[in-house]
């Protein structure tokens, strides 16, 4: 075998980390600025200084909006929140324990049914369709499924994070959740070709429609090495007693050679530029609750972690006590994911549109060497 076939073959085992896939103008990963950047803009900044409805119509339109077009823009997805009712049925059928995100990939997929994508002209019409119905696909499912009730999926309130929070939990959300709900939305919003972006790329390239590009992105998402993450350390989290218990219960985690999730990144090397934002966010809402533990035990797990291994958290992590510590359900963290990333997602979609072509790359074989079929009796 060839020093190339071979270079080639580590390179595929590797997940073809370390290798370009392809061009975008969406987002920076690990080069500039804090370490991630959106249509050139430093995600602290974004996260600091605008709100998930611009940095939508950023990834959306390459710029952010004027006062006039946020306006519009934001108008234009509150009146597209409401479910249709044979949607609605299809969720009331999906049973409590079914996986949430099997429930956001049944919603995404039926309502491409109902509300077709009929050319690509309707590209940003069938994004901010989805923008504006995944929270009320989440809610509806998860209030009827595990309390009997039938919300209604409209909601006067101004911003996406403050209508999934209403949702939720029947009332307006105080200024400070909105408000970190908004920061949480924009730190997940795009993180260039990671694999369930990738799947939708992949996907667009087939000249596909866009319910069912984002359908097998939430398939792909759906996996536990990509998603899920929040989850786990929020599980993991809640098991420890205090900050010393932690660290007690995670050394016997690294020596039984268990994987902690929250932890490492495929692309960052030193930290997530990302953490540092919610964690901050994370205290906040430690000390309005009066109650620290969950985030005293999420530093001692990331001073552990960093002494022990050099892992440095990621966005996930102190996600989980974030969520928490606004009362949102462990199972609806993945796909809260869901609501933010779509924006990533479907602007990839049409990056991909607008310059096109399938992408298929090819494969090293490994199989047998040629032979012939000999006859049954001969086998």
């Amino acid at each position: 075998m060839s020093d190339n076939k071979v270079a080639s073959k580590k390179l595929s085992g590797a997940g073809l980390r370390g290798q370009s896939a392809g061009e975008t103008s969406l987002c920076t990963v690990g080069q500039s600025g804090s370490g991630l950047t959106y249509c050139g803009y430093d995600i602290a900044d974004l996260a600091g200084n605008s709100t998930f409805e611009e940095v939508a119509y950023l990834l959306f339109n390459g710029e952010l909006p004027n006062e006039k077009e946020l306006s519009t823009y934001k108008a234009e997805l509150a009146g597209m929140r409401d479910l249709p009712q044979a949607l609605k049925e299809v969720l009331k059928h999906i049973p409590k324990d079914a996986h949430p995100m099997d429930v956001m990939r049944t919603g995404c997929s039926f309502l491409g049914n109902l509300e077709p994508e009929s050319d690509f002209s309707e590209q940003n019409k069938a994004a901010n369709r989805l923008l504006s119905a995944f929270p009320a696909i989440m809610c509806y499912w998860y209030k009827f499924s595990h309390h009997g009730v039938e919300i209604e999926c409209s909601s006067n309130e101004d911003s996406l994070a403050g209508h999934f929070l209403r949702l939720l939990n029947g009332e307006t959300p105080s200024e400070q959740h909105q408000r970190v709900m908004d920061v949480s939305l924009i730190l997940y919003a795009e993180h260039e070709f990671n694999a369930s972006t990738f799947t939708a790329r992949v996907c667009a390239s087939t000249l596909s429609d866009m319910f069912s590009c984002i359908t097998g992105a939430i398939g792909t998402l759906r996996g536990p090495l990509h998603g899920g993450a929040n989850e786990a350390a929020m599980d993991m989290i809640q098991s420890f007693k205090s900050p010393a218990d932690a660290k007690e219960q995670m050394a016997g985690m690294l020596a039984r050679k268990e994987k902690i999730m929250g932890f490492g990144h495929a692309i960052y090397r030193t930290s997530d530029p990302r953490n540092v934002i919610i964690k901050a966010w994370s205290e906040k809402l430690a000390a309005e609750n009066g109650d620290t533990s969950l985030y005293d035990i999420s530093v001692a797990c990331e001073e552990f972690m960093w002494d022990s291994k050099k892992l440095f958290c990621n966005a996930d992590f102190f996600h989980a006590s974030t969520y928490n510590y606004m009362g949102i359900p462990t199972k609806l963290f993945t796909p809260i994911f869901v609501c933010s990333r779509l924006t990533g997602w479907a602007a990839h979609v049409m990056e991909q549109r607008s310059n096109n072509r399938i992408i298929r790359p090819s494969a090293d074989y490994t199989g047998s060497e040629p032979r012939k079929v000999n006859a049954i009796s001969e086998r």
